[in-house]
């Protein structure tokens, strides 16, 4: 079998058992379980407000729950342990019953809510919260929550530290869910701190910097810099002692000089060698005079028109 597989059956079969438990121990006030598999069979520990209950006279109601867990929940040698509930105020499987026993012979859901939690918190509990699901009043369903102190609702925490409990009340209307959490008292969780008022603190020493630690910038700026260290003292460098003027040759500069008037003159024949505007200037002369000999025959034969009209 996969291990997946084998943790459902064994939660499964878990919540069998412990419903069988509540079932045959809840008027002796059961509050919980644990399972633990040893080698020489299945350790039950049992807690319950009234143990002897839960043994019955001569150990016979405990006969009977062990022939019963061999047959129907085919366990070899089961053994039993029952220890009492030191304060079942504090134990959330005990209130859930409870709670639900009371809404049942017809409490308010309001009063028996917040009674049962004040009981709680008076034990000594670090928080609490008490949720009802379902009808609690008229035909539609819904939540309700009694929160007091501190409590812890997810990671680590509220698996190890929260102790959970749940109970069924049967209404006319319908069924009511209880769900009781509760942080018992004496409790660690991860974010407490203690604040100790008589704790010794040792004293830090801090490191001098030297003689004149306490003394400010300005002294230190007061002081002579220190030698810098000169960084190849030893070579010798060569210094030439003649004009720089001596060392150019003259025949280079000549050569240069000559290379930069060739290219000014060759620039300046191209540039007069090329007419600057003058066929633009003949194109637009003929054209004014085209322009205005149409202008010169748009007028007479205005006029003409003009005399026609008159001697008409």
């Amino acid at each position: 079998m996969a291990d997946e597989h084998q943790f459902i059956e064994d939660g499964l079969r878990r919540s069998q058992i412990n419903e069988f438990f509540a079932d045959e121990l809840g008027r002796a006030g059961y509050g919980g379980m644990d399972v633990a598999q040893t080698p020489m069979g299945t350790q039950i520990v049992l807690k319950a407000e009234k143990p002897g209950m839960v043994i019955g006279k001569g150990g016979k109601n405990i006969r009977k729950i062990t022939t019963e867990l061999e047959d129907r929940f085919d366990m070899d040698d089961p053994q039993i342990d029952v220890q009492e509930v030191d304060e079942p105020d504090l134990n959330a499987q005990i209130v859930a019953d409870r709670l639900a026993n009371a809404l049942e012979r017809g409490w308010y859901f309001r009063k028996a809510g917040h009674t049962t939690i004040d009981r709680i918190m008076d034990a000594g509990a670090l928080g609490a919260e008490i949720v009802l699901s379902g009808k609690v009043t008229g035909a539609r369903s819904r939540v309700e929550k009694f929160n007091r102190g501190y409590i812890k609702h997810n990671g680590e925490p509220a698996e190890e530290v929260v102790d959970h409990g749940q109970g069924v009340a049967v209404m006319k209307l319908g069924t009511i869910g209880v769900n009781v959490k509760i942080i018992p008292p004496g409790a660690k969780l991860p974010d407490d701190f203690d604040i100790r008022e008589d704790a010794e603190v040792p004293e830090v020493e801090q490191a001098a910097v030297g003689a004149d630690a306490d003394e400010g910038v300005e002294s230190l700026l007061e002081e002579e810099p220190e030698d810098v260290p000169d960084v190849g003292g030893d070579e010798d460098v060569e210094v030439p002692d003649e004009d720089p003027a001596d060392l150019i040759d003259e025949e280079v500069v000549e050569e240069v000089v000559e290379e930069t008037q060739d290219t000014a003159t060759e620039a300046t024949d191209v540039a007069a060698e090329e007419p600057v505007g003058d066929a633009d200037a003949d194109d637009v002369d003929e054209l004014d005079e085209e322009i205005e000999e149409e202008a010169a025959d748009l007028v007479a034969e205005m006029e003409a028109a003009d005399e026609d009209e008159e001697d008409e």
